[in-house]
């Protein structure tokens, strides 16, 4: 079996991969070559945490993978990271356990392609301004996959503690974000809200993270931070607005997207109004934007054909530059 730490897989393995690979398993999943099974979510209340267990199977690739991670938004007061897992990637010919991966990093990362992609599909193709309401854990790769597919050239950072949106901003420049892009911290989230082109929601809130009154046409809103049904990142009053609604995973959206599962309570709103899955948009069998002034949203809960594609990605990169640890079990 194969082992391989972070510090190998960001090395070798960056968001223009994930981005190939992510959509590489949607097409797959479109036409059926997929398994899925709901993934297993376990709470622990007094730590405002939780653990998911995420198995898939890419019958195409005739990979397996599972996916342990834990999710604990307190542990960097211990200096340990808020995400934590490991991804067990195994040979569906033969059921050989092929590798097992740290998936930190993955999970940010694929999460960030889903973004990317739909960003791609939804957002106006002029959109330079992007605003991050978030600056935890998940928001750094939000913004390289945003980066990636439109000129960005301001981005504006929301935090309630103003102090971490600084720090952010220092961790984009020492990565190496292009000078010419103007990063700046703003107090105010309606201000920011109302200057975008396209924001990121990357919250655990369980309440609206922004009026959805300040979001003007055009917008593209991408929210990835709430993934339990009563975490809340958006209010009905944006769902009221929006013109297309794409979700990652319709099943998962319907069980754990909590500003979807707060809308289907309301009299006049079902989710017979999603536009489609990203795998709809991607292979051409729904509409993407038709028009400058749609407001566009994309709800992403996760999946674990997601870290299927991108731990396959990085497990074919290793065996090619010969990196990682074989180990015996």
């Amino acid at each position: 079996m194969l082992l391989l730490n972070e510090r190998q897989i960001q090395t070798n393995y960056r968001m223009k991969e994930a981005l190939v690979d992510v959509e590489k398993v949607l097409r797959s999943k479109a036409n059926g070559k997929i398994e899925n099974p709901q993934r297993t979510v376990i709470e622990f209340p007094e730590h405002h945490a939780s653990a998911l267990y995420m198995p898939s199977a890419d019958l195409v690739g005739e990979v397996a993978t599972m996916k342990a991670v834990t999710i604990f938004p307190n542990n960097p007061k211990e200096g340990k990271p808020t995400t934590q897992g490991v991804v067990l990637v195994t040979d569906a010919q033969n059921g050989d356990h092929l590798a097992l991966m740290n998936a930190s990093y993955l999970t940010r990362l694929r999460t960030g392609a889903l973004t990317g992609l739909a960003t791609d599909k939804l957002a106006r193709e002029e959109s330079t301004v992007l605003t991050v309401i978030g600056t935890g854990g998940m928001a750094f790769e939000q913004v390289l996959g945003v980066l990636e597919v439109r000129p960005i050239k301001e981005i504006l950072l929301v935090n309630p503690t103003e102090a971490k949106a600084v720090k952010f901003r220092e961790q984009l420049r020492a990565f190496g974000i292009d000078e010419a892009i103007e990063i700046e911290v703003v107090r105010d989230v309606g201000a920011a809200v109302h200057r975008a082109h396209i924001i990121c929601c990357s919250t655990r809130s369980n309440t609206p993270v922004f009026d959805g009154n300040d979001v003007q046409p055009g917008t593209h809103v991408n929210g990835v931070g709430s993934y339990l049904p009563h975490m809340q990142e958006v209010d009905f009053e944006f769902i009221q607005r929006t013109s297309k609604i794409v979700v990652d995973d319709l099943e998962g959206v319907k069980d754990e997207a909590g500003e979807l599962i707060h809308a289907a309570e309301q009299p006049n709103w079902s989710f017979d109004k999603i536009h489609g899955e990203l795998m709809d948009v991607v292979v051409g069998k729904v509409d993407a934007r038709t028009d400058d002034e749609e407001i566009t949203f994309f709800k992403s809960v996760g999946a674990a054909y997601f870290d299927l594609a991108v731990a396959k990605g990085v497990y074919e990169i290793a065996k090619e530059k010969e990196i990682g640890t074989e180990i015996e079990i």
